[in-house]
């Protein structure tokens, strides 16, 4: 192996591990911008507190009865239960028919809904107190109570 050739060999050694380290400095920063972004929302029930928002409810089919929600709980239709995409679980919060200003109040412990436009499902006892089943969509305000 001449010199210019062992030269070439340990630039484009060195090239090589420059770029894996810039990959792995990289890598690092992506994966900090990300758990950055996942702290963004409230971590207490408490400052959510006063947190409304309107759309679309659902309730929850008969074949979910006992299973296993999110939060690890038993999805029980007789009870005043619901689904958010990002309310703490354990929070209490007032759901309102607007058309007919019928209200329930729910314990978060699922996520979801995941269908464009609506913001809570709610099992099946908690509908029927604000809606007709038959319905199966009603448009409400929800907000934090607890």
């Amino acid at each position: 192996m001449t010199v210019s050739n062992l030269a070439s060999h340990l630039s484009s050694k060195h090239k090589l591990k420059a770029g894996i380290k810039l990959t792995r400095y990289l890598l690092i920063f992506i994966a900090f911008v990300i758990s950055g972004c996942s702290t963004l929302s409230p971590r207490s029930n408490a400052d959510w507190v006063g947190y409304k928002e309107s759309g679309k409810a659902s309730y929850y089919a008969n074949s979910h009865q006992s299973k296993k929600t999110a939060s690890g709980e038993l999805y029980k239709q007789e009870l005043k239960t619901g689904a958010h995409k990002v309310l703490p679980f354990g929070s209490l919060v007032k759901v309102t028919n607007v058309d007919t200003a019928k209200s329930v109040i729910v314990k978060i412990n699922d996520r979801g809904p995941y269908v464009k436009g609506r913001v809570i499902d709610l099992s099946k006892s908690a509908f029927s107190e604000i809606g007709s089943i038959s319905n199966g969509v009603i448009d409400v305000q929800i907000e934090v109570i607890e």
